[in-house]
């Protein structure tokens, strides 16, 4: 029974070694280069960069600037958002997207972070977020952001606070419901 367990597991980590690195060569030609926010009816496009400028170092470009007198948004509340780090092994989360409560929290993720074309939204969310674990053992929505698989990605401003908070509770229960430790940060 050990043995089989053993047996899973380095089926998972290698799944999960090769999916990553698959993802890496592929992610190197193709990444988001630019993130259109909405919020309602306003839409704001803005260059993957600045935001990032923005998420580490709180430098507004005009662009976001814009963006923040439009929507009302608190610029320190919007830079904690983006980079508030759920910490998550990139096994952890393969095996936890994969299973049918992933695949639910993935569609329902897609709602907030989604494609242009609005199609293959799960694929392109999952690819995002295990290649920002396979970094460094963490995720952040800048980095989810970062490597998005497509050049442009849609960012749903008035739901993805919302959907943090979702994603905080969920982190919360993982270990109770998986046995899976996963944390906020």
């Amino acid at each position: 029974m050990k043995s089989l367990s053993s047996l899973n597991l380095l089926k998972s980590s290698l799944s999960v070694i090769f999916t990553a690195s698959t993802l890496f060569y592929t992610n190197a030609a193709l990444a988001a280069e630019r993130v259109v926010f909405t919020y309602g009816i306003f839409q704001q496009s803005l260059s993957v960069d600045e935001l990032v400028t923005f998420a580490q170092t709180g430098e507004t470009s005009s662009s976001i600037r814009y963006y923040l007198n439009q929507t009302r948004q608190d610029p320190q509340s919007i830079r904690n958002t983006l980079t508030r780090e759920l910490s998550v092994t990139p096994v952890t989360l393969d095996r936890t997207l994969n299973s049918r409560i992933g695949q639910y929290l993935l569609d329902q993720i897609s709602y907030s972070i989604r494609t242009r074309s609005n199609q293959a939204n799960r694929q392109a969310l999952r690819s995002a977020l295990i290649i920002s674990a396979s970094k460094d053992n963490q995720v952040s929505l800048i980095e989810v952001i970062q490597n998005y698989p497509t050049s442009d990605v849609i960012v749903e401003g008035d739901r993805i606070v919302r959907t943090y908070n979702q994603l905080s509770i969920i982190a919360d229960d993982l270990e109770k419901i998986f046995g899976i430790p996963a944390s906020l940060k």
